[in-house]
């Protein structure tokens, strides 16, 4: 059995605690033990027991508090919370130094797909346009959604351009489209658990490729998936890929 800490309460959070307490292993035994779970009150998470990983899915302001449990505890930790600055990556990125930790703006398999197609696509469409569009609900606090920037990520790394940038939407007299640009446009609304597109523009043909999330369970489904993965690793850095493929 897997001892669990939650970090954040709202809807992720309580999905989280809700499925692994439900989960049973190969041999119908319980898969996890909920050790603690950390709300509104951050200075909960100095005195909660410790556990064996540490499932974040709560927002930036929880950093802090998610870096001293870790430290105190030296659980592993699965982060799947989106909107940090690259200072604060590389905060997550130095607890790989003393605990296993993996982050990624998206746990789910059909995510992880849409992005190696969305690498392919690049190669093998050279000179084509490219526009990302991702759509969340009206909740959501950061814009652009982390998968997308995992998108962007895929084809920035696979299009060999030194000149290709992002261009956050578009408003006015802005001109013809630059060939060197990646549009990635934010949509907000409604109870949309996740939507996105990459579309591939090209002379008298398009390709799109989309994953749709009908539900967060698919996101919860694979972060406790990384974490039984996880537990008993080395120290370091992982990415979801790498746990799971």
């Amino acid at each position: 059995m897997i001892r669990i800490a939650i970090m954040g309460a709202g809807r992720m959070g309580t999905l989280i605690r809700t499925t692994a307490e439900s989960a049973v292993d190969a041999a119908g035994a319980p898969a996890f033990e909920v050790a603690a779970q950390v709300g509104f009150d951050l200075a909960a998470a100095e005195t909660a027991p410790a556990a064996d990983v540490l499932i974040d899915f709560s927002n930036v302001a929880c950093l802090p508090a998610v870096v001293s449990y870790v430290r105190r505890c030296g659980c592993a930790l699965v982060s799947g919370t989106t909107g940090y600055a690259p200072e604060q990556l590389d905060e997550l990125r130095a607890l790989g130094d003393i605990a296993p930790v993996v982050w990624s703006g998206n746990y789910s398999i059909g995510v992880a797909a849409l992005r190696h197609l969305t690498a392919q696509a690049t190669r093998e469409l050279p000179g084509f346009d490219i526009e990302i569009v991702e759509c969340h609900h009206n909740q959501k606090a950061d814009a652009p959604s982390g998968t997308a920037k995992m998108l962007l990520e895929a084809v920035e790394e696979a299009r060999a351009d030194d000149a290709l940038h992002p261009v956050y939407g578009r408003s006015g007299m802005c001109g013809a489209r630059d060939a060197h640009e990646v549009g990635v446009h934010a949509l907000r609304g409604g109870t949309v658990a996740g939507v996105h597109t990459v579309s591939f523009f090209g002379p008298d043909e398009e390709v799109s490729l989309t994953h749709r999330a009908t539900s967060r369970q698919i996101f919860v489904n694979g972060a406790l998936a990384a974490a039984t993965k996880l537990v008993g690793k080395p120290a370091g850095f992982y990415t979801f890929d790498e746990l799971m493929f």
